[in-house]
């Protein structure tokens, strides 16, 4: 079934929505044990848990509408020539294979594994299916502007905490889903 691409976008929107307030919900309640407990990872584990699936069970009814719709977008992948699927999974996934070789710059590969991968499917949907996702462009960019800003905040300020830095820079990844999401459900 054919969907059209307004009602894909706000179901994009949705979507990045939820992942917004659910990243920033988590990070700030781990943070909260981070202060107050021993740095259990168990607890850590069950907070990320329990808030996505908070945030995504609220929004059940509406995701058993949407995701045939999310779905459809994510299926004109299919159609790309073998070497932008290549270039596309490789912006998604290095950086975050990178993280269990460079674990102190998690936070940073984070934003550049968000950042690279949004803009490379942004880019390869616009010129292989001539789809013009900014939602997805705008949170890529975001993620890679806050990159050196994570970075010169961490360095001038919270060299002492890295809790803390590790807190912001995953508020700017909520903050560049919640600007993808808020554009995508704005737009006409």
């Amino acid at each position: 079934m054919e969907y059209a691409s307004q009602q894909i976008r706000h179901s994009f929107g949705i979507l990045f929505l939820s992942v917004a307030v659910s990243v920033a919900a988590g990070s700030i309640l781990s943070e909260i044990v981070f202060l107050n407990y021993s740095p259990a990872y168990f607890y850590y584990y069950f907070i990320w848990f329990a808030v996505f699936a908070l945030v995504f069970g609220a929004q059940f009814r509406r995701f058993r509408v949407i995701l045939p719709l999310i779905r459809q977008r994510m299926k004109n992948s299919k159609t790309w020539p073998i070497s932008a699927k290549a270039i596309n999974g490789i912006c998604w996934s290095l950086p975050f294979v990178l993280i269990i070789v460079f674990p102190e710059f998690t936070q940073y590969l984070i934003l550049l594994g968000i950042g690279l991968g949004n803009i490379s499917t942004f880019v390869f949907l616009k010129k292989f299916n001539s789809m013009g996702n900014f939602e997805q462009l705008l949170v890529g960019i975001i993620s890679i502007v806050m990159l050196p800003v994570a970075f010169e905040i961490n360095l001038l300020i919270f060299s002492e905490h890295q809790d803390i830095a590790i807190l912001l820079s995953r508020l700017f990844i909520s903050m560049a889903y919640a600007a993808g999401g808020i554009y995508a459900l704005q737009k006409k």
